[in-house]
C-alpha cells in the first residue's frame, strides 16, 4: 500500500487540517501519517486559538515517520512559524523526500490568517523549490505575486509568475474574485485549465486540504502530476454534490464528510 504524510494543523471539528488530510488520504487509497505542526480551536465559523508545535517536536515527528514508513507523497498545509517552516525543509532535503505538494494556507476560510508575516518569505524560499506542485486559491496567490487576480487572464499571469518565481508548478485554484470553479495548471512553461461546475454548497470549511491531499495521494499511487489534479478534482466535485450537512449552527459546514459519500475514486 502506498503511503502519504501530512504537515499541517489539527483542527478540532474535523473538516480541514490534519482530520481532513487523514480522510481523503485514505479514501483516495493511501495509508496516511502525520505530522502536526499546530493544534487549533476552531469550527467552521472561525479559528479561535492556535497552539504552535516546537520546533523540536515537529523534528521528533517528521523522524519518527520517515525513520519507519518513508512516505510516498508529503502534502504540507499550516505551517505558521518560520521556525516550523524550515524545520520541515531541512529535514525534507535529509531524507530525500518525494511528491511534496505545498497548500499555502495563510487564511482560513473563515477569514482567521493563519500564517505569520514574516513566514510567507520563508514558504517560498524553503518549501516552494522542493514542491513539485504548489496550490494557492486566488487571496493567496495575489500575496505570492503581488498581482490582482479579477479574471482568467489574471490567473494565468499570477500562476506565471510563482511558478517562475519559485521554481515549481502552480495549481491555481479558481472561485472567489473569479467566481467559476475552473483551476490553473501551470508546470513546464505550460497552462492547462482544469474546468469544474460550480456547485452551490456553502459546505466548503477544508476544501483547499482535501484537494491537495487528494493530489499528493495520488502521486503517491504513481499518477503524473496532470492525471493527479484531474483526479483529485473529480473526488472533490462529487464530495461537494453531495451536498451532506452536519451542522447544527449557522456557519459553513465542513465537506469532510468523503469517508460517507462514496466518491472515493479508485482504492
Amino acid at each position: 500500500m502506498k503511503t502519504a504524510l501530512s504537515i499541517a494543523g489539527s483542527d478540532s471539528c474535523g473538516g480541514a487540517g490534519i482530520q481532513a488530510d487523514i480522510k481523503t488520504m485514505t479514501m483516495n487509497g493511501v495509508y496516511a501519517m502525520s505530522a502536526i505542526t499546530a493544534l487549533t480551536a476552531q469550527n467552521t465559523t472561525g479559528v479561535r486559538a492556535i497552539l504552535e508545535s516546537t520546533p523540536e517536536f515537529l523534528q521528533q515527528q517528521l523522524d519518527a515517520v520517515f525513520e519507519d514508513i518513508y512516505p510516498d507523497a508529503v502534502k504540507i498545509g499550516m505551517v505558521a512559524s518560520t521556525a516550523l517552516i524550515e524545520v520541515i525543509a531541512r529535514r525534507l532535503r535529509h531524507y530525500g523526500a518525494v511528491n511534496i505538494v505545498v497548500d499555502p494556507v495563510m487564511v482560513a476560510t473563515s477569514g482567521a490568517a493563519l500564517m505569520k508575516t514574516d513566514a510567507v518569505q520563508a514558504l517560498t524560499e524553503e518549501l516552494f523549490p522542493l514542491a513539485v506542485l504548489v496550490t494557492p486559491n486566488i487571496p493567496e496567490a495575489e500575496v505570492l505575486s503581488g498581482l490582482s487576480i479579477q479574471s482568467r487572464e489574471d490567473m494565468r499571469a499570477a500562476a506565471g509568475q510563482i511558478g517562475d518565481a519559485y521554481g515549481c508548478a502552480v495549481l491555481l485554484k479558481g472561485g472567489h474574485s473569479v467566481h467559476n470553479a475552473d483551476d490553473l495548471l501551470y508546470a513546464d512553461g505550460e497552462f492547462r485549465w482544469f474546468t469544474g461546475r460550480h456547485i452551490d454548497n456553502p459546505n466548503t470549511h477544508g476544501t483547499g486540504c482535501t484537494l491537495s491531499s487528494a493530489i499528493a495521494a495520488n502521486l503517491a499511487k504513481g499518477f503524473d502530476l496532470t492525471a493527479s489534479v484531474q483526479r483529485a478534482k473529480d473526488y472533490i466535485s462529487g464530495a461537494l454534490a453531495a451536498m451532506l450537512d452536519l451542522g447544527r449552527g449557522s456557519g459553513p459546514l465542513n465537506h469532510a464528510f468523503d469517508l460517507h459519500s462514496g466518491f472515493a475514486g479508485e482504492a
